[in-house]
């Protein structure tokens, strides 16, 4: 339990101004600093922060979009709950990971990438070009790279999972790049953690294998199986 539950001195702004507050005020959200707190008016954000008042609105206006906060007659400016809070804006996830370690995320977030990622295996197979299957060929290629060190593990596994949803050639998956990025970051650390080793070649082999060979089923149940042992590995930590 935090024992003091004042905001945190505001962190110096970058450059840009604007996108200094957004960050500074966001992260203060959702890490919980605002919590037993009535939000601050524009005018007392702009004095902490030693901004304008037209900065604050700009930031203000961002987290609104962001679902962080809402403006109400005669209410001002409140927070929002965390069901309300945007959780597909890279910016949210990535304050969101910033909060106190939660098991509870990881199986949420992995439970998304089970109903996403086997089907855009699926597609990568049917309708990814040669370009696309030549970089997840090559995402792969890293991962076992990183095994001898001459790579970065953690990067080499999100480039192979990014590899596949462009491939899938549906717009839709595609957005979900940024999303499955900044989450893995947290996920694969935690999992490996668990494994004392890095993500299993084997598996990842057995999706980029059936991917070039345009074989869809194949594809799509390597794929469920390689997160499904995610999802297995974490059940079994919260244990």
């Amino acid at each position: 339990m935090r024992g003091d539950t004042r905001p945190r001195a505001p962190r110096p702004l970058g450059r840009n101004l604007t996108y200094g507050m957004l960050d500074s005020l966001g992260r203060a959200i959702v890490t919980g600093n605002y919590d037993a707190q009535v939000f601050p008016t524009e005018a007392e954000l702009a004095k902490q922060h030693g901004v304008s008042r037209s900065v604050t609105r700009e930031a203000v206006k961002m987290l609104t979009a962001k679902g962080l906060l809402s403006a109400r007659p005669r209410q001002g400016t409140v927070l929002q709950p965390p069901a309300s809070w945007n959780l597909f804006d890279t910016d949210v996830l990535d304050w969101l990971l910033e909060r106190q370690f939660s098991i509870a995320l990881l199986r949420h977030f992995n439970e998304l990438r089970i109903a996403i990622e086997p089907e855009a295996a699926a597609l990568a197979a049917r309708y990814g070009s040669a370009d696309d299957h030549a970089a997840i060929a090559s995402g792969w290629g890293r991962m076992a790279a990183a095994e001898s060190g001459a790579d970065d593990p953690l990067g080499a596994d999100i480039a192979f999972h990014v590899a596949i949803l462009r491939a899938s050639q549906n717009p839709f998956y595609i957005q979900f790049q940024d999303v499955v990025q900044t989450a893995l970051k947290t996920s694969i650390r935690f999992t490996n953690r668990i494994k004392g080793r890095t993500a299993s070649l084997g598996d990842h082999a057995a999706v980029r294998d059936a991917i070039l060979a345009r074989d869809a089923d194949t594809a799509r149940v390597a794929m469920r199986a390689l997160i499904a042992d995610v999802i297995g590995l974490i059940e079994r930590a919260s244990t």
